[in-house]
């Protein structure tokens, strides 16, 4: 596909799945909470979209990427589209992200140091004890 086609409102709703990478049912459920506007329509009742609509969704499917939720990129997509004042609402709500995504580390690296302390007490033998089972009852 051209990239002055991209710009015209004449994608299907494949050729955005193709050009996105995104398969059609996230692209149904997109528009369906309001992240990707109702396509326009041609008289014949087939959905059409533009290159807007293929930045927009590209934009989403990164947002998701990096774990935003589907809220939090409501809210960053409403810079774009008018609803927030500025970069700082932006950035203050990638720092609570961010905090979130911290947190998360904190208590993955928690969990993935408990697991190793309880593998390396597993004498890995044909028994029917075993100390990870153990461990995991007390």
């Amino acid at each position: 596909m051209k990239a002055d086609h991209m710009n015209e409102r004449s994608l299907r709703r494949s050729d955005l799945a193709q050009a996105t990478g995104c398969n059609l049912e996230t692209i149904r459920y997109y528009e369906g909470v309001d992240l990707l506007p109702a396509p326009a329509r041609t008289a014949a009742g087939h959905r059409v979209y533009s290159g807007q609509d293929v930045k927009r969704l590209r934009f989403i499917m990164r947002a998701r990427e990096l774990g935003f939720s589907l809220e939090d990129i409501r809210g960053l997509l409403g810079l774009g589209d008018g609803a927030l004042r500025s970069c700082a609402e932006v950035k203050e709500r990638t720092e609570v992200h961010l905090a979130d995504v911290r947190t998360k580390i904190a208590d993955l690296q928690r969990i993935e140091a408990v697991l190793s302390r309880t593998a390396a007490l597993c004498t890995g033998e044909d028994r029917p004890d075993c100390a990870v089972l153990d461990s995991l009852r007390n």
